[in-house]
C-alpha cells in the first residue's frame, strides 16, 4: 500500500514537473522583468520627487514636452502596455515562433537608440494634468504591471501578440522589455530637460 501511494504521488507531479522544465520565461528571466519593472519606477520618482510647478511645466522650446507631459505620456503607455500583455498572454501558446522572431536584442537596442521616436496619437500626453498627479497616473498602473508580473504563471516566451508587430510578433517577456526600457528611454529626456540653461533653479520645498 505504501508504494501505490509513493507511485500515485509522483504520477500526479509529473505533468508539473514536466511544465515547469518546458517553461521558456525562466525564473531568471521573470526576475529580471520585475527588478527593471521596480527600477524604472524607483529612478522616475528619483528624478520627480521634489520638482516645483514651474520645473513640472518647463518647456525647453514650444514643440517640446514638459516633465509633466513626459510622465503622462509614460503613464498612457502603461495602459497600452498592460492591454498587450492582457491579450498576448490570452491567446494559444506559440512557443515555436521564437524559432524565426528577433532576438531580445533587437528590441532593446530599438528602444535605447537615439534616434527621436514619434509617438502614437493614443500616447500623445494631453498636458491636462498637473505636476505630480502625472507620477501618480504612472505609479497605479505600474504597481499594476509589477504586481502581475511578480506573480503570473504564465509563459512569457511562449505567448505572442500579433496587432502590433505586423510580421514579426514579439512576446510578451520581450513586450515587458519594452515596457521598462521605454522609461528609461525617457528618464534621458527628463534629465536633458533638467540639465537646460533656462530650467527652473530650486525644488519644492
Amino acid at each position: 500500500m505504501k508504494y501505490v501511494v509513493i507511485t500515485c504521488l509522483l504520477l500526479m507531479s509529473l505533468p508539473a514537473l514536466a511544465q515547469s522544465q518546458s517553461r521558456l520565461w525562466t525564473d531568471a528571466d521573470q526576475k529580471y522583468t520585475v527588478e527593471n519593472l521596480k527600477r524604472t519606477r524607483d529612478e522616475l520618482v528619483r528624478e520627480t520627487e521634489n520638482l516645483s510647478d514651474a520645473q513640472w511645466h518647463f518647456h525647453e522650446s514650444p514643440d517640446r514636452w514638459s516633465i509633466a507631459e513626459v510622465v503622462e505620456h509614460l503613464a498612457l503607455w502603461e495602459i497600452i502596455w498592460a492591454r498587450e500583455i492582457s491579450v498576448g498572454t490570452r491567446n494559444k501558446p506559440q512557443p515555436e515562433l521564437n524559432q524565426t522572431s528577433r532576438p531580445d536584442s533587437y528590441y532593446q537596442n530599438f528602444i535605447m537608440e537615439d534616434t527621436p521616436h514619434k509617438a502614437s496619437d493614443l500616447s500623445k500626453p494631453t498636458g491636462f494634468i498637473r505636476g505630480k498627479d502625472n507620477l501618480t497616473f504612472f505609479l497605479r498602473l505600474r504597481e499594476q504591471a509589477i504586481a502581475f508580473a511578480e506573480k503570473t504563471n504564465v509563459d512569457m516566451r511562449a505567448q505572442f501578440e500579433f496587432t502590433a508587430a505586423g510580421d514579426n510578433p514579439r512576446n510578451m517577456h520581450q513586450v515587458y522589455i519594452y515596457q521598462w526600457g521605454h522609461v528609461d528611454r525617457h528618464l534621458r529626456q527628463i534629465r536633458k530637460i533638467k540639465a537646460h540653461a533656462n530650467y527652473p533653479k530650486g525644488g519644492k520645498i
